[in-house]
């Protein structure tokens, strides 16, 4: 997303300076341009020939400097963002007022590109009803406030006042700024990890899905313009993009019930989450002692979330999962035509490194026209753009 984007990173005096080594770093990781302009007293906190190192741009620092000068006017008009982080409390205050003293004022107030701020700060001095009151007139400027984090500060104190994480900070600039609109206007539901089918109170019959694949599909879904829903089971993965609405279930009757309320407002439904196929016909109210030599369950079938959408879908495109253990692609073939899918995705699990648990994916893809795309072993990140990728082609065909 941010491959190619020219980006402003301001750093005022603050002890949090040393989280803009990391943030410059991970914006070019991006594939980001990056041009770093501090405040003279930024430099007693971080060092210019690190930020200039990381960015392989010159860290700008005075207007005049020798024979030259900075032309705030053009850099101000040569980025698609602005970022400050840290905003310490006397930048912000000068910020809110219009002053101009030094080059990282002057480019803000040239700027034509959104600006974003990641204040940085004490707790006292962030409650300050002055700083809150500079605040309010950025925002009221146009700005957008990265918002503050509660952790440990400089003071030794727990409170708020922290800078925003830098990884954090990378999300909330594709969010509000770097988002495409390929998928603009179109809603996409997406299910994700294991469903949990208890037993009794405390046992439960369930599987190893970590729920990666589908919050990956449902974040690339996001990056490209989509209104996206998580239905989810039990996992420990979390969005870092605020606007992806995530619903936690826990059996598949509940995650089956939640798709089914969902459906008819989709465009787009990508069922990735390992649903169990059978659950307890009975729960025991109390726990099951161990009594007996051996325990037999009796297990009923659950509801087909693919089949039952499948028969429903109307200008919904409907994307399955297969995980097979043997004869792989006759079954997601068979899978594909009997739950009138339009795309079914198999994993085998005969492929290392693939599949539940696991960072890395490989993939086969079978669509209902017959076209089928193998995905080698990749990131499931890499993996999901791809499939999101085949999704969107086959929307605009």
């Amino acid at each position: 997303m941010l491959k190619g984007k020219k980006i402003l990173l301001g750093i005022s005096a603050s002890i949090a300076a040393y989280k803009s080594i990391l943030l410059a770093r991970l914006l070019v990781k991006e594939g980001a341009e990056v041009k770093v302009i501090m405040t003279p007293a930024a430099k007693d906190f971080v060092s210019p020939l690190v930020l200039s190192t990381l960015t392989n741009n010159k860290v700008l620092i005075d207007i005049f400097n020798e024979d030259s000068w900075a032309n705030h006017v053009m850099l101000g008009r040569w980025a698609d963002a602005m970022l400050i982080a840290p905003l310490s409390c006397n930048t912000l205050a000068k910020m809110a007022h219009g002053q101009c003293d030094n080059l990282l004022l002057a480019i803000y107030l040239s700027s034509t590109c959104p600006v974003a701020v990641a204040p940085a700060m004490d707790e006292d001095m962030w409650h300050h009803p002055s700083t809150q009151k500079n605040i309010a007139a950025l925002k009221e400027y146009g700005n957008i406030l990265i918002d503050v984090e509660s952790g440990e500060l400089a003071s030794g104190l727990i409170g708020e006042g922290r800078m925003a994480e830098p990884e954090n900070i990378v999300f909330f600039l594709k969010e509000k700024f770097f988002r495409q609109n390929i998928l603009k206007n179109k809603k996409a539901l997406v299910t994700a990890g294991p469903t949990y089918e208890p037993l009794d109170p405390v046992r439960f019959v369930g599987n190893h899905s970590s729920g990666k694949m589908g919050f990956a599909l449902a974040e690339d879904l996001y990056e490209k313009g989509a209104d996206v829903t998580v239905v989810s089971g039990p996992v420990y993965q979390q969005t870092k993009y605020k606007g992806i609405k995530v619903i936690n279930v826990n059996t598949a009757e509940e995650m089956y019930n939640t798709c089914l309320q969902l459906h008819d407002e989709m465009d787009i439904e990508i069922m990735a989450a390992a649903v169990a196929d059978y659950k307890p016909a009975a729960v025991a109210p109390e726990k099951i002692k161990k009594t007996n030599n051996s325990l037999q369950l009796e297990l009923a079938k659950t509801n087909d979330i693919l089949a039952t959408l499948g028969a429903r879908k109307k200008h919904q495109f409907l994307v399955g999962f297969a995980l097979e253990t043997n004869n792989e692609k006759q079954h997601a073939l068979d899978k594909l035509e009997k739950k009138n899918a339009d795309m079914i995705v198999l994993n085998s699990l005969k492929d290392a490194n693939a599949g539940f648990g696991f960072d890395t994916n490989k993939v086969s893809v079978f669509s209902a026209n017959g076209d089928n795309v193998e995905m080698e072993l990749a990131s499931k990140k890499e993996i999901a753009n791809k499939i999101v990728d085949l999704v969107i082609k086959k929307i605009h065909a």
